[in-house]
């Protein structure tokens, strides 16, 4: 019998607790995202799951060369990794809108541009562009519905004609993101996203008959992402697809995504009977949310107990199969934050651990 996919020859060779990042299974994930887009003009995947300029460079060599990032350190590594269009999804303020010109200076042949929502960040963008004598593309950021960012379409118009006159911005289009809708029924999700998305259609109809340029709508994230990769004018910008979760595989079970990215723990201690205690803190896997925070793919039944900074206490029937220092793997229930807690992922190639790759995104600064 073949050892599961998730199993290392050499395990014994990687400290616990360790992410797991499988190559094969990257490369598959980029073949399936290129295929629902329909082509990798219409993708621009997100990098704030992976932070890797290694898996960056993946999505390159198959022919993907914009992306999106939540961060100026994400956009500083992919325009040193070579990407040709970066958008900031993040209203630069204060500091931020300087520390951006600054890497538009610095990476002349990228396209950069950024989101914003209201006439005094627009300002404040178009008066340092001003001082340092470069001009910014700049989209529009919707509120589709999430209430995080954003101002609703309905009442966007007049903002876009604003932007529209600045000096030293380009009008970039509108950038619509959906983030709350995630229905794990495919067809409330569906019809969820037409509904969210019918205010923008309208508002970029009406923009054009002004006369206004609209050169790009990017719209939505992975779980819509099969519902906008239906729309012939629109810009894709899945995320999480790159590795998958075992979150999005739990809600999201129409998504044909491979789990890339793995935890590897070992149990530290055996305190009671049917008890286990593990290497897997909240400083090695994502805990803002509630329990599951992690999917067991070699042990059952077993329910959290304790989590705290170093440990987590699961109780299990199955504990007696396991000694001190055995293996366990795990998917992270939100790989996302989980990257940003390892400052090292180890490469998984033909069911062994070798190389090793630093997120250096999960940073906040560069060197910017």
């Amino acid at each position: 019998m073949s050892a599961p996919w998730f199993q290392l020859a050499n395990a014994g060779e990687v400290p616990s607790p360790a992410l797991l990042v499988y190559a094969d299974r990257v490369e598959e994930n980029i073949r399936r995202m290129i295929a629902m887009a329909g082509g990798v003009e219409r993708l621009r995947p997100h990098l704030k799951t992976h932070k890797l300029p290694e898996v960056l460079r993946m999505q390159m060599a198959h022919g993907i060369n914009k992306f999106k990032c939540a961060t100026i350190a994400e956009a500083e590594m992919a325009a040193d990794a070579g990407a040709g269009d970066l958008l900031l999804a993040y209203q630069p303020v204060g500091p931020n809108i300087d520390r951006l010109l600054e890497l538009v200076a610095r990476h002349p042949s990228v396209r950069f541009s950024c989101v914003a929502d209201n006439a005094s960040s627009i300002a404040d963008l178009s008066d340092a562009a001003v001082a340092a004598g470069t001009s910014l593309e700049v989209l529009l950021d919707l509120d589709l519905g999430q209430h995080r960012t954003g101002i609703a379409p309905e009442r966007a118009l007049n903002l876009y004609r604003f932007l529209a006159t600045k000096p030293a911005l380009i009008p970039g289009g509108l950038h619509a993101y959906d983030g709350h809708l995630h229905q794990s029924d495919v067809a409330e999700r569906a019809s969820a996203c037409e509904a969210a998305f019918e205010p923008v259609k309208s508002l970029r109809q009406e923009l054009l008959r002004e006369g206004l340029p609209v050169p790009r709508v990017i719209a939505g994230g992975t779980p819509t992402f099969p519902m906008h990769a239906r729309r012939a004018d629109v810009e894709c910008s899945p995320g999480t697809c790159i590795f998958w979760d075992a979150g999005y595989a739990h809600n999201l079970p129409d998504l044909d995504f491979l789990p890339a990215a793995v935890l590897l723990t070992r149990v530290v201690s055996k305190p009671l009977p049917g008890r286990l205690c593990l290497d897997l803190g909240h400083k090695a896997v994502a805990s803002e949310m509630a329990h599951p925070r992690v999917v067991f793919l070699n042990l059952d039944d077993a329910r959290p107990v304790m989590h705290n900074e170093e440990h987590l206490v699961v109780e299990t029937p199955h504990a007696d199969r396991f000694a001190v220092g055995d293996v366990i793997h795990a998917i992270p229930w939100h790989i996302c934050p989980t990257v940003a807690l390892h400052e090292e992922v180890v490469v998984v190639r033909d069911g062994r651990a070798g190389e090793r790759w630093r997120p250096v995104a999960r940073r906040r600064a560069l060197t910017i």
